[in-house]
């Protein structure tokens, strides 16, 4: 193996061939040649601490040995054949999904990513139901296709082309910014009753389908309350409406308790759409819903990677060590230990104006007294957290939330590795103006 370019002739090389909308989240982006657990390693070995798990989709940790050894073997055995022939390794990835879905989901088209398996859930409620429109809510993501990103409420990720057809919104559960200026002494639930208002005023009366991650992940980790999806479930079931649960960053253990997010809030959506940490790092996603829904979408579709043997295989080593490491206890142990621990920071630091999320999904929001989004110092922290050896995201419609969502397997002494180093990039952007 030749040895890595460092990162300045990289940094040059990836200007002259990369398309320049592909950004950069630094601005001094180290060189990342290695992963192995939860640490990444640069050309020059040095370790950084990943919390933020690739855009949260490291579910097991870098590099876990069952899960490359068994990418490995399928790899030597059997690498492609696309969806018009038959193979075991995807048969058996729907089976175990089957297996950990909630209710009666138990047929599933399996994709390459979060983008594909939303459109094809969204297909498949139209089938259902013979229906057009559907509602998403603010500040949602749903990935970056044509339909995907017209059903994002988000403006840094719309089409800059004209949307697709027939989506509209409903106010999403943002209770740090309520927008009916509710506080949680006061509140109704009017951000859910606002899908009914938005089915008699902006749709037919019928729409097909409302999709909706458990807790948003772009949009900052906002996180509805206990009852939101209950209430929202109702109104659908009210209008014929069907449920999609975008679970491609809450899926798969990482929310604690549950396998799945939706699942903490009581609910059975009529489809669930999943990716990410489904493959640790391997291209795959998955639709899976109900035997009646499914079987009402009976012309041919074709996914000349959907169901890659070697995604597929790769994602069966993936679910069995969630289950073998009890990663989804580790998630609600170590998030409530890291919860704690940010709520203690957030005495500290003002800025920390918000701290949410749930298990190993969690998001932090800098704003002043008056709720002004602090975009400049959220991008600072993340620099500086890099510079000491912590990798972080950000997020939400203004870039002003920290995002940390690290694989699933980290330990308590991570947590207090994070939070050392959080502390003294607050500590710096507290205190000096960016």
């Amino acid at each position: 193996m030749t040895a890595p370019l460092n990162r300045e002739e990289l940094k040059k090389k990836r200007e002259k061939y990369i398309v320049p909308s592909v950004k950069q989240l630094y601005a001094d982006p180290p060189h990342i040649v290695k992963g192995k657990g939860q640490f990444l390693y640069d050309e020059t070995g040095r370790e950084y601490l990943d919390m933020f798990a690739g855009i949260v989709t490291v579910s097991v940790g870098h590099c876990h040995p069952k899960v490359t050894q068994r990418t490995v073997d399928q790899l030597q055995q059997l690498q492609h054949t696309s969806t018009v022939f038959m193979t075991q390794p995807m048969v058996d990835l729907a089976e175990k999904l089957a297996e950990i879905a909630p209710g009666d989901l138990c047929k599933s088209y399996v994709t390459n990513s979060g983008t594909e398996a939303n459109e094809a859930a969204i297909q498949m409620a139209r089938h259902a139901t013979g229906r057009f429109e559907v509602i998403a809510l603010e500040h949602s993501y749903h990935g970056q296709s044509h339909l995907a990103s017209s059903l994002t409420a988000n403006t840094n990720w719309r089409p800059e082309t004209p949307p697709a057809a027939g989506v509209v919104f409903a106010a999403n559960a943002y209770c740090y910014r309520c927008p009916f200026k509710k506080t949680p002494d006061n509140c109704s639930l009017e951000c859910a009753r606002d899908v009914e208002r938005v089915i008699q005023t902006q749709t037919s009366g019928k729409p097909a389908v409302m999709i909706a991650e458990p807790i948003q992940g772009v949009g900052g980790a906002i996180t509805p309350p206990d009852d939101y999806f209950k209430e929202v479930k109702k109104i659908l079931e009210k209008y014929g409406v069907l449920f999609i649960a975008d679970e491609v960053q809450t899926g798969f253990g990482r929310t604690g308790k549950h396998m799945f997010g939706i699942t903490g809030w009581g609910v059975q959506p009529d489809l669930m759409t999943m990716a990410k940490g489904l493959g640790n790092g391997l291209p795959v996603g998955a639709v899976i819903t109900t035997a009646e829904i499914a079987d009402k979408s009976q012309r041919q579709v074709i996914n000349t990677f959907g169901g890659n043997p070697v995604s597929a295989a790769t994602a069966c080593a993936v679910i069995e060590t969630i289950l073998e490491e009890k990663l989804m206890d580790n998630c609600r142990v170590v998030g409530d230990y890291l919860m704690e621990g940010l709520k203690d920071l957030q005495k500290d630091y003002p800025i920390m104006a918000d701290v949410r999320g749930k298990g190993l999904m969690i998001g932090v929001e800098l704003a002043d007294e008056n709720k002004t989004p602090l975009a400049k110092e959220t991008a600072r922290v993340v620099e500086l957290a890099k510079d000491n050896g912590v990798i972080l995201g950000k997020g939400g419609l203004w870039g002003s939330v920290l995002r940390i969502k690290p694989p699933m397997s980290i330990t308590r002494d991570n947590v207090d590795t994070c939070l050392k180093v959080l502390r003294k990039a607050l500590d710096v952007v507290a205190k000096v103006p960016v």
